[in-house]
């Protein structure tokens, strides 16, 4: 064998796009119910789990049946990067599925493979299971198995169903019906009837160090006549690059690491897993799960698959996300322009809203490919229900009310949101507020409706409108600095004629604390197009150079300081605080009673919603936008 690394699974199997399965010619197909499922409905946050597939398959293998004592399933992901947005439709069904049933689910890092695999990915991954929500039954590992997968590994050979192959990877793929003059018939690895003890010597010899990566492997003695291609003689058992063999948990133990292949069904096994639920690039990988759990005589769980989640506009994979960190387009990997959950967390998307997002696309055997307008969408209606609303403005312009007193002062009542439940917070207004500079125009037209000269304005919550009388400009800039108004309070006690448009607005009143000033960091797409790996030149190419727009002075009214208060915004999955009576008692750390800066949470009337980003600081609040307001495309 070359010191190329081999195919740890047949090429023909290998999904570069992401379509329904699609069975080889001849294949042993997965036997399962296969119902027309039905969507669930979004507002029922379990529903997804009541109706349709995932109902299906509970009903294939039931508590109530006498199948099984209870359900237990594992999130098994592999610990060699960042967690991103499709794998929150695997948490959510693996965990979901287990909690809709008081069941158990095992979060087990697949960490069968050195290269890659750090600390600060097991640290990330577990954290953002549990922000999510959940709570894993145990926190299992592939690698603690690895004595146990070596002795079945000897048992399989010994049964005459492995053996130690020393073919080339070209080779390999050749015996697949692959290569140069592709679509040729498969023919047998000439080491494959080796005799049993010759090989069960040429494992121990692997495992010993006796072989370099690429010169041996073990491969399990399938069905090559199987149109199958995950019965073509998967490999069990591989030999890394030595720079690549010392193991994050197990040291310089072991030269030689078994596959996903021949791990993934075992580890199930040894876990009592009742339900294995993977998506639909396993499919074909089933047969090869039970054949191997058939083989060994050990319990074989049930595998069923549904359709992955895949959002467009955006990448996801490791190598591409640190291109973009390295390149400096990113800040890092929970940069708010990535859809790593690590930077959704930090751009303000709560986790409750994630959870209701995959829920209300539902889970059915097809993929869910998602514009990222339409998971906007999901974002901002999760939202609008769950944080209070503030007044904030990204680019201030002043506006002095000339006819009130220079030390005028009304406290106006405002409620925090549509529900009373959220309360209310008093606010000051004054001579002089701040308004947002695009709510201004020098010239007035009939089709505009906001302040102009002569033209008046309501004051959101303020008990009367504004008229523009006049405005200063800057002689050098010719930037106008201020506007001049009056205040429409009829002298008589009568009702003023309701304006026809209202704007927002922050006091000038430091007494009251007024304005809070913050920067504010506005996101747009980081790429161009839908799918920026399709660019002639290279993803790079498709950077969106407006992804991030910085307003730095920012003002924010006197209730954020409540609302920080009050946070998390809302209290829901993984950002709830322990009670404060039992949180220094039961919790070793005694920080986690205090809630993150990102679940400070609000919507900015008329603006976007918004939440605190990590790096403010005493001097210095930094906002992220989270998504805009929906568009109004009445009035301009």
């Amino acid at each position: 064998m070359d010191s190329t690394s081999l195919p740890s699974r047949p090429i023909a199997s290998k999904a570069k796009k992401e379509k329904p399965s699609k069975q080889p010619k001849g294949a042993t197909t997965p036997k399962s119910k296969r119902v027309e499922t039905t969507k669930p409905a979004a507002d029922d946050p379990q529903s997804m789990f009541k109706v349709g597939f995932l109902s299906d398959v509970y009903q294939e293998k039931s508590i109530e049946s006498g199948a099984i004592d209870k359900v237990v399933t594992r999130f098994p992901p592999e610990p060699n990067g960042f967690l991103h947005i499709g794998h929150s439709k695997a948490i959510a069904v693996n965990f979901g599925f287990a909690q809709q049933r008081a069941g158990d689910c095992y979060l087990r890092f697949d960490d069968t493979n050195p290269k890659g695999e750090e600390e600060q990915y097991f640290v990330a991954i577990e954290e953002m299971v549990k922000w999510l929500g959940f709570e894993p039954k145990r926190v299992t590992y592939s690698s603690d198995n690895f004595d146990r997968l070596y002795a079945l590994a000897e048992a399989l050979v010994e049964k005459g169903k492995a053996y130690v192959c020393h073919c080339t990877k070209p080779e390999i793929i050749a015996q697949r019906g692959g290569g140069e003059g592709e679509g040729k018939p498969r023919y047998a690895c000439p080491h494959r009837d080796r005799p049993t003890n010759e090989s069960l010597a040429e494992f121990r010899a692997m495992r010993d160090g006796k072989y370099e990566a690429g010169e041996a492997a073990l491969r399990m003695k399938q069905n090559l006549q199987d149109g199958n291609p995950q019965m073509w003689d998967l490999f069990a058992y591989r030999i890394p690059d030595k720079e690549h063999q010392r193991h994050h948990r197990t040291g310089d133990k072991w030269r030689i690491y078994p596959t996903y292949d021949f791990t993934h069904c075992l580890c199930d096994s040894f876990e009592g897993i009742t339900h294995s639920l993977c998506t639909t690039e396993f499919e074909l990988s089933r047969v090869s799960y039970e054949w191997l759990c058939d083989e060994l005589e050990v319990y074989k769980p049930m595998q069923r698959e549904y359709g992955r989640l895949n959002v467009s506009g955006t990448v996801l994979s490791k190598r591409k996300i640190i291109e973009l960190v390295n390149n400096g387009h990113v800040r890092a990997w929970d940069d708010p322009r990535l859809y790593t959950l690590i930077a959704l967390r930090r751009r303000g998307i709560p986790p409750g809203a994630i959870l209701s997002f995959v829920n209300e696309l539902g889970v059915t055997k097809a993929a869910s490919n998602i514009e990222l307008k339409r998971f906007d969408a999901s974002i901002r209606r999760y939202l609008e229900l769950t944080v209070p609303r503030l007044m904030l403005v990204l680019e201030p312009l002043a506006v002095i009310i000339d006819d009130l007193d220079d030390d005028h002062l009304e406290m106006l009542d405002v409620p925090f949101s549509k529900d009373p439940t959220y309360g209310s917070h008093s606010i000051p207004f004054t001579k002089k507020v701040y308004i947002e500079r695009s709510d201004f125009r020098e010239v007035d037209s009939d089709d505009y409706f906001r302040l102009a000269p002569g033209k008046s304005v309501g004051l959101l919550k303020a008990p009367f409108p504004i008229t523009a009388t006049s405005f200063d400009k800057d002689p050098k800039t010719g930037e106008v600095t201020v506007v001049h108004a009056k205040y429409e309070k009829p002298s008589d006690g009568s009702v003023p004629k309701k304006p026809k448009s209202y704007i927002h607005w922050v006091a000038s009143c430091p007494a009251h604390k007024s304005p809070v000033r913050a920067t504010v960091r506005a996101f747009n797409p980081l790429f161009k197009s839908h799918n920026p790996a399709a660019h002639p030149d290279g993803f790079l190419a498709d950077i969106n150079s407006d992804s991030e727009q910085i307003f730095p002075n920012a003002m924010i009214e006197s209730g954020f300081e409540e609302i920080r208060q009050r946070a998390p915004w809302p209290a829901e999955a993984g950002e709830k605080i322990p009670n404060a009576e039992t949180s220094q008692a039961n919790c070793a750390d005694p920080t986690a009673s205090k809630p993150r800066p990102e679940t400070i949470r609000f919507q900015g009337m008329r603006v976007a919603y918004f939440c605190v980003d990590r790096e403010t600081t005493t001097d210095n609040l930094i906002l992220n936008k989270i998504v805009s307001l929906k568009e109004d495309t009445g009035k301009d």
